[in-house]
């Protein structure tokens, strides 16, 4: 990046040197100048014809390199807002998206804020989903797993800074945490990018784990379809989100699992994103029956 004088002139130069790294250049270069020089945005404006000192200059240098080799904004800052809340996030979770807002909005729709419910937030990462919930639904109980004991330590950090302390963390793989409990609704962001998925290459600086569960991209799908009966309340709901094309195959999953009333919801792009399913008792009875 060409070393220039002013506010204005060294964030045009930095998305310049992004325009080929990023889908939005610009505002990951107000973000990262932002974070170097405790500014807002607006006050980027403000002090655009100023000269940018030589300390912020070279740190805000050095954040564009990284950002153009590949490393996310969020890391590069520290933090992620999700759901209005202000996130932590290390390269040991997954950035939350803002599509997954999505399967927050599912969850509290199932959920009515006048009722105490149990719900269960399976791969939870940097505890997003789980903290949404727990920040809408006070007397909701909040349980999250995660198989990453590193993912779980930054989500317990996120809600002691929140104020969120009522959350139950667990460690381990999907179910294997919540052995002979149940919920009344189950939501999961699991990985879902095909292992041959060019988009992994774009992927490359966040953890493998949270991102590709193997060749079709539909295993953690598919592990978590099958074991949610089981783990559900008679009426309990399921809400997977999935990738845009995967939405079809979502739905067989949870027919063949004998789920009810499965609908795909849209996210803001209007793709499908959020597939969701209800227990029947039925299902609680053949489980007795085979077990």
């Amino acid at each position: 990046m060409t070393t220039t004088s002013t506010v204005a002139e060294s964030l045009r130069g930095a998305a310049q040197t992004l325009a080929m790294h990023s889908d939005s250049p610009r505002l990951d270069a107000e973000l990262l100048l932002c974070g170097v020089t405790g500014w807002s945005r607006a006050a980027l404006i403000v002090h655009g014809g100023e000269a940018l000192a030589a300390a912020p200059r070279t740190a805000f240098e050095q954040l564009i390199a990284r950002r153009a080799a590949g490393a996310p904004v969020a890391y590069l800052t520290g933090s992620r807002e999700f759901w209005s809340l202000s996130l932590c996030v290390t390269p040991d979770v997954l950035v939350p998206r803002p599509e997954t807002e999505l399967l927050v909005e599912q969850a509290l729709a199932l959920m009515p804020g006048d009722a105490p419910r149990s719900a269960l937030d399976l791969g939870t990462g940097s505890g997003a989903v789980a903290l949404a919930i727990a920040c809408e639904r006070p007397h909701a109980k909040v349980t999250a797993v995660d198989v990453s004991p590193a993912a779980l330590t930054v989500a317990a950090h996120n809600a002691r800074t929140l104020g969120l302390t009522r959350i139950d963390w667990r460690t381990g793989s999907w179910f294997d945490a919540v052995a002979g409990e149940r919920f009344d609704v189950i939501v999961a962001n699991p990985p879902y990018v095909a292992a041959a998925d060019p988009a992994l290459e774009r992927l490359a600086a966040e953890p493998a784990l949270a991102l590709t569960p193997g060749p079709t991209g539909l295993e953690a799908l598919d592990v978590i379809a099958r074991g949610a009966a089981r783990h559900l309340h008679t009426g309990g709901w399921l809400l997977l989100e999935h990738g845009i094309d995967q939405a079809p195959a979502v739905s067989r999953l949870l027919a063949d699992q004998r789920f009810e009333c499965i609908r795909t919801f849209v996210d803001f792009s209007d793709r499908p994103r959020v597939t969701v399913g209800r227990v029947h008792s039925s299902h609680h009875s053949s489980h007795q029956e085979n077990s």
